[in-house]
């Protein structure tokens, strides 16, 4: 069988890119997909791009985030999920890059009593067009605090998830959330206890460059700060009593408090109010602030 796989990708101010994004879907090697496409409000020529793909190859859709959704990628990922039909779900960037032969490796490695398959990511940059690493997916201790604290990372674009699965949550992402919103989304996926494959092969390119999410959040720190706020303490409460006592886990959150409360003092701006805020948070959950 060859289930009908759902790629879905949030986009906003990309023509420049995503033809190369979309060209990685036609070369697939598994040819049961459909390709859903949102678009967040775009002022370039993004639509123009799109519309030979929509003209030429019926598996691409092409939808506008409604105006009564909050502007955002993870409204759009939402959006994008009731628009869709797949047995399987791969949420996309629209400037990350399939491997060729990404979704038949993914969906072969399927079982009936799999929820997701996780493949890897190989980071590159894009102007010197070389591979600069890949990321960890595989973790030996406890899934929940590796995630937590960086060890391992999925991104957005690696795992293949079964609709099924997806389907059973009562959100699936935080619309609220600009910044992390697949950490914050892969983690609470991973409190539902998924049946999880690993494929320690990267399956997907993931592009650096001076336009992408992670390097814009480094330019709009109050919307980094803000967002990350709200998704950090967000998982803070939805972890149980006994994993927040993980030593690894309380020096991480606490280290990073002490990074924003520096950046506050040496700014001084208004993003501040966030740092202070979350300080007071760090002293009531730990009981202390160093």
């Amino acid at each position: 069988m060859n289930p009908l796989v759902s790629i879905i990708i949030p986009t906003y101010n990309r023509a420049h890119l995503i033809s190369e994004t979309l060209d990685s879907i036609l070369a697939q090697t598994y040819i049961n997909w459909e390709c859903i496409i949102v678009d967040d409000g775009s002022v370039d020529d993004t639509k123009l791009v799109l519309q030979k793909y929509l003209d030429s190859d019926i598996r691409f859709q092409y939808y506008i985030r409604p105006e009564n959704m909050r502007k955002g990628p993870n409204s759009c990922r939402n959006y994008g999920f009731r628009k869709s039909k797949g047995e399987f779900i791969n949420w996309f960037d629209s400037d990350d890059i399939l491997f060729k032969n990404s979704l038949e490796l993914r969906i072969k490695n399927f079982n009936s009593n799999s929820d997701v398959v996780v493949g890897k990511c190989e980071i590159f940059d894009s102007f010197m067009g070389i591979k600069i690493a890949e990321n960890t997916i595989l973790s030996f201790g406890n899934i929940i605090k590796d995630y937590f604290v960086g060890n391992i990372t999925y991104y957005v674009s690696g795992p293949i998830w079964r609709r099924s699965f997806l389907e059973k949550q009562k959100e699936l992402f935080d619309e609220k959330i600009r910044y992390l919103d697949d950490w914050d989304f892969n983690l609470r996926m991973i409190y539902q206890k998924p049946n999880i494959k690993f494929l320690d092969i990267p399956v997907f390119k993931y592009r650096s460059h001076t336009n992408s999410l992670s390097k814009q959040i480094e330019y709009s720190n109050i919307e980094e700060f803000k967002s990350e706020c709200l998704a950090r303490n967000k998982q803070l409460k939805l972890l149980s009593k006994v994993l927040i006592k993980n030593t690894q886990i309380r020096t991480f959150i606490i280290t990073r408090h002490k990074v924003f409360l520096k950046e506050a003092l040496i700014k001084k701006d208004i993003s501040s109010f966030c740092f202070f805020w979350r300080l007071i948070m760090v002293k009531i959950r730990f009981g202390k602030l160093i």
